[in-house]
């Protein structure tokens, strides 16, 4: 199973943790009541660590007139709402609450010209909370397609997600379904549609990360 390199560091400190743990454990006691269980859960603790940053093999899809969802995980809003902060007008709101079991992959949507990228800081309430998109540790990333439509996605931290990583810069331009970054250990993705598009989804649906059309453009 390939590790994603945001995951290397990580698997490395839990490593050496664990090794530390289970060389105390079995110095300090010779009780295999206690050794056992503890290395057991030392097992299950490196393998779900391994298992959290894995990098799916999957073939990716491409639809110049759809939005394909950013990350793996299940539908938990669809709503109108004003953006106020970069589009600054009416838009459908669509969030992704990933599961700590989910990959922690994020994709770009769609293909553009980078308008925007800039990571926040703030706290961290639990991924779902309404006020998450605007309250806690985000980044947020604006694209234009190529039909001048505008695309706002927001990685957001959750009260496990301590870390948000985004790959994005702003004056680059992207592919559909590069890799935006990766949000360590459960979190939330918004994403922000013009109107223009129909959306494809329906509240909890589960959908996956560069494989799932999330809207398209209507005709």
């Amino acid at each position: 199973m390939k590790i994603h390199k945001e995951g290397l560091v990580t698997l490395i400190i839990v490593s050496i943790f664990i090794l530390i743990v289970d060389y105390v454990v079995i110095r300090l006691t010779q009780n295999r009541l206690i050794i056992y269980p503890v290395l057991f859960a030392s097992f299950l603790l490196y393998l779900f660590i391994r298992y959290f940053f894995r990098v799916p093999t999957r073939e990716s899809i491409e639809d110049v007139n759809g939005i394909i969802s950013p990350c793996d995980g299940k539908i938990v809003v669809i709503e109108d709402v004003f953006e106020g902060e970069l589009l600054k007008t009416d838009c459908k709101q669509i969030s992704i609450f990933m599961s700590p079991f989910n990959v922690h992959i994020n994709w770009f949507p769609v293909g553009g010209k980078i308008l925007f990228a800039e990571r926040s800081k703030g706290s961290h309430v639990v991924a779902w909370a309404p006020k998450a998109s605007t309250h806690n540790e985000r980044s947020t990333v604006l694209v234009e397609t190529d039909d001048q439509k505008k695309i706002l996605v927001r990685q957001i931290a959750g009260a496990v997600a301590r870390r948000v990583v985004c790959y994005a810069k702003a004056g680059e331009y992207t592919q559909q379904n590069e890799q935006l970054g990766f949000i360590k250990f459960g979190s939330r993705v918004d994403l922000f549609i013009p109107h223009d598009y129909e959306i494809n989804v329906n509240l909890d649906d589960k959908v996956t990360g560069s494989q799932t059309i999330i809207a398209r453009l209507k005709k």
